[in-house]
């Protein structure tokens, strides 16, 4: 089993905060400075150009995708980072519609994350062909997978609630009536144990600053089954995703299975803290973690209904259904909030009125959940959110 609290030891924490946002950002691990500094100095500084080639560079986005594959169940070598979430998003999307062709409807649902949503419709107006964006309740996705849907796009955590999908029931659902699946992993990768392969998904996307604590802006990942690896087309014909990129050819021709999915230069510095972050991963126990997740969140939902009659739990009770977040709805979320923030415990609010709090394991311990519902506790019974100076939005809330 993993020793969490020899991990905690890993992350640059503040005193006297308790940090419940690392499903937004999560935190400093200590080594990502050395890392980042070596990577600076020692390659890039000494190396310069040469670097791409003596320290690796150019082959750490699939590298690199290996690594964050042990921990989404993905086969060897169909895993590479680089570029952002939603390019990702987009290249997933343009390739299942393509293979796809004699089908309109993308299907997702209300509690997938605006920016899917943003990228598919802005992708059906670039085609011009008549394709659908369906958005359904997200308790009625199965029964909305029929022969006319081309493509699924769920993001597997709700990112207000916590709610979780099933992967493997819906595809299978997806599968049994000839459409594709695209799994977005944003509040799922290091969460818990993912299972892309065992599931059969076709394609999988995700980010590498929330629960991986790769950094702000870090790069995102891309996954693409092996049945479509060599013909899955890129929308995106990148230089870098091209076959052979130094042989400038003028025309493309895609690169080798998932290399094709490579967009742009792989942004090295950031690859340096992310294998920082990474190097904390590497011998944790997934299902260990998902025990723990379990525990916390179900200590934190117990003690803030028994202390804070006032907040009204969106999260699922079921595990089966619950991701590493807790959820709490109240008429002025966003200053109670604010006001939770400033007694030392960072959540986060999300319209038009979660109070979300995320759960990692790695840093967060039962002490930090009895000391974080102590002092919720006391913002919602002394109503601190009423005072003038929580009202006021700020531009990330």
């Amino acid at each position: 089993m993993s020793n969490f609290k020899a991990r905690k030891e890993m992350f640059h924490l503040p005193d006297g905060m308790i940090y419940l946002d690392g499903n937004s950002l999560g935190p400093l691990p200590k080594n990502a400075e050395a890392c980042m500094t070596r990577t600076m100095r020692d390659e890039w500084g000494d190396m310069l150009i040469t670097g791409w080639n003596r320290a690796g560079w150019m082959d750490k986005p699939k590298a690199l995708g290996d690594r964050i594959g042990r921990l989404i169940g993905a086969e060897e070598g169909h895993v590479v980072l680089g570029d952002t979430l939603s390019i990702k998003v987009y290249q997933a999307l343009a390739s299942a519609l393509e293979m796809r062709p004699d089908r309109k409807v993308i299907l997702s649902d209300s509690g997938n994350f605006p920016s899917d949503l943003y990228m598919a419709q802005g992708l059906i107006a670039s085609l011009g062909r008549g394709h659908e964006l369906r958005v359904v309740a997200p308790e009625d996705i199965e029964a909305h997978i029929t022969p006319e849907v081309a493509v699924t796009l769920i993001t597997e955590v709700d990112y207000r609630t916590g709610r979780k999908h099933d992967m493997a029931a819906l595809t299978a659902k997806a599968h049994e009536v000839g459409a594709l699946t695209i799994w977005d992993l944003a509040h799922s990768a290091g969460a818990f144990p993912v299972e892309l392969a065992a599931a059969g998904a076709d394609f999988a996307v995700g980010c590498t600053y929330k629960y991986l604590n790769a950094g702000p802006g870090a790069p995102a990942f891309i996954y693409v089954a092996p049945r479509h690896a060599q013909t899955a087309r890129p929308a995106l014909s990148g230089w870098l995703g091209h076959r052979a990129p130094f042989a400038f050819e003028q025309d493309y021709r895609a690169g080798d299975g998932i290399e094709r999915m490579r967009v742009g230069t792989p942004p090295i510095l950031a690859f340096a803290a992310l294998e920082a972050a990474l190097d904390i991963w590497d011998e944790v126990d997934m299902d260990a973690l998902r025990a723990q997740s379990l525990a916390l969140t179900d200590r934190f939902i117990h003690g803030i209904e028994a202390a804070c009659p006032d907040l009204l739990l969106q999260t699922p009770r079921d595990h089966a259904m619950r991701g590493s977040q807790v959820s709490f709805a109240h008429p002025h979320g966003y200053a109670a909030m604010q006001a939770t923030i400033a007694q030392g415990v960072i959540g986060d609010f999300r319209a038009p009125d979660i109070m979300r709090f995320g759960f990692t394991p790695l840093y967060i311990d039962e002490q930090d959940v009895d000391l974080a519902v102590e002092k919720i506790a006391a913002v919602m019974k002394e109503k601190l959110y009423e005072r003038p100076e929580f009202q006021v939005r700020a531009a990330v809330t």
